[in-house]
């Protein structure tokens, strides 16, 4: 088995994509905790990742050091030897998760990331166009999702990459663009992995932290 060593934080939304995957496969690794704010740690984490953005995962057997997340967890499928797999075998069905992964990471987490950041900068720093748009972008997902999920209880066949993604960028857009009550079937799917040991977990190791989130704008 590889010797894996994932370097993430617990609050974060991209961290959580990975974590739920290796909680689901049941695969053994170390959790490095990373704190950028602390000089050293940053720089050891950027002579790791010269881009900076984590997670960061790394194979000591295979010396590898793999990023983003999707990546990462296509890598753990391949290489890991999980009990849950988060690509189907078929091809043309692992087309359609990867589709849907990338779906809920540009569509809803890239605007929900954008519309929390913009909370945490300087007043005269502020972008309220790109808020705006980021809004508007947000909105759209959540009515191609809200259709989508009338009749399935994932989103693409068994629970997978997509589900993967999914479960952090619908949290943690809920915060900032309320679907609960208004959305019924994507309220039904966020509930439904909520619950969903992995995840529950992920949320459960996040509780510490979780005041850090900018609820409102800041400064």
């Amino acid at each position: 088995m590889p010797d894996l060593t994932l370097h993430a934080h617990p609050l974060s939304s991209y961290c959580w994509k990975v974590l739920i995957a290796l909680y689901e496969a049941g695969t053994a690794f170390t959790y490095q905790h990373l704190d950028l704010a602390d000089p050293r740690a940053r720089a050891d984490f950027y002579a790791l990742w010269p881009m900076g953005k984590m997670p960061v995962l790394v194979d000591a057997t295979a010396g590898r050091t793999v990023p983003e997340t999707s990546v990462i967890v296509e890598y753990l499928d391949r290489y890991a030897a999980p009990a849950h797999r988060m690509l189907p075998a078929d091809a043309e069905a692992a087309l359609e998760v990867r589709a849907w992964d990338r779906f809920f990471d540009l569509y809803v987490m890239s605007p929900m990331q954008k519309i929390v950041g913009d909370r945490i900068r300087p007043a005269d720093g502020r972008d309220p166009f790109g808020v705006a748009e980021a809004r508007r972008t947000l909105d759209a997902a959540y009515g191609v999702l809200e259709a989508r999920m009338q009749s399935r209880q994932w989103a693409a066949g068994d629970f997978g990459l997509a589900d993967c993604a999914a479960a952090p960028a619908l949290h943690y857009a809920d915060k900032i663009a309320p679907l609960r009550g208004r959305l019924a079937a994507l309220t039904a799917y966020l509930e439904r992995l909520e619950a969903r040991p992995s995840f529950a977990r992920v949320l459960v190791e996040a509780q510490p932290y979780a005041h850090h989130f900018p609820r409102e704008n800041v400064g």
